[in-house]
């Protein structure tokens, strides 16, 4: 006998479209003796629908031939537009024509009829565990192609010539000289480069932008804050002054930063 994977139903909501009564109901009972929430068990395609988009509902068992003007496919392809859920046909003898159609939604499974307990149990665990994989698949494979859009970005993001670099800013590249930085300011995930006449905005961390800029003057005086040690006009035990900008100096850079000074 077949050992269903161990699922927890409790709460788990499912859709009975199936124009013969007898069968929706033992349909119904069976899944409810399973632990699962059978929400309604309906005849037709267009109630099954208004009830779709108003309930939270987990999985659909749905037959092909239902009454009314929608059958059971055009009924899957208007659900699966509202949202993404498993569906289950509920299927007598398909002719050819009917069963490419039904391909063409991707249905989670098949209950051929007359059905039994176990077939239902089957048809069920299949179709979850086939959605959900699927599902992973399809965000691992967006947060993949995410990380890779935002590699490329990070490495086309700064340029270096000689002493000028030139930071890309909405699809074009500016050129910024190294001497004309005042200090670079971490914001999150993004970095500040500020200058006398202009700010740019990166989505880089503070530590990838000093790795891609190849200046000795840029110095860490905070983990908030680097800045051109060529701009000092003035500085104490927690501060630097640049310009208009005053700097935290923190406790765990300050000596490296009096490093950077010959003590006469």
């Amino acid at each position: 006998m077949y050992n269903m994977m161990e699922n927890d139903t409790q709460g788990f909501r499912i859709l009975i479209v199936e124009d013969e009564a007898i069968l929706g109901m033992d349909l119904s009972l069976n899944l409810q003796r399973e632990g699962y929430e059978v929400l309604e068990v309906i005849d037709n395609g267009e109630q099954a629908l208004s009830l779709y988009k108003k309930q939270e509902i987990d999985l659909v068992l749905l037959d092909i031939q239902l009454k009314g003007k929608l059958d059971g496919i055009e009924t899957a392809e208007q659900m699966t537009q509202i949202k993404p859920v498993p569906i289950i046909y509920i299927t007598a003898q398909l002719d050819e024509e009917t069963l490419d159609r039904a391909k063409e939604t991707f249905p989670a499974a098949y209950l051929p009829k007359p059905f039994n307990p176990e077939g239902l149990k089957i048809a069920v665990d299949l179709a979850i565990h086939n959605f959900a994989k699927k599902r992973e698949e399809t965000q691992a494979k967006i947060a993949t192609a995410l990380k890779e859009k935002e590699a490329n970005s990070m490495r086309e993001t700064i340029l270096q010539i000689d002493n000028h670099i030139f930071i890309k800013q909405s699809y074009q590249f500016t050129k910024v000289r190294l001497s004309d930085i005042l200090f670079l300011e971490s914001d999150n995930n993004y970095v500040n480069i500020i200058t006398h006449q202009k700010k740019f905005t990166l989505r880089l961390t503070l530590n990838g932008v000093l790795e891609r800029i190849n200046y000795t003057k840029l110095l860490r005086t905070h983990r908030s804050f680097a800045i051109n040690m060529e701009q000092i006009e003035s500085f104490n035990d927690h501060e630097v002054l640049i310009g208009k900008y005053t700097i935290p100096l923190g406790r765990n850079y300050k000596d490296e930063f009096l490093r950077y000074f010959d003590f006469l």
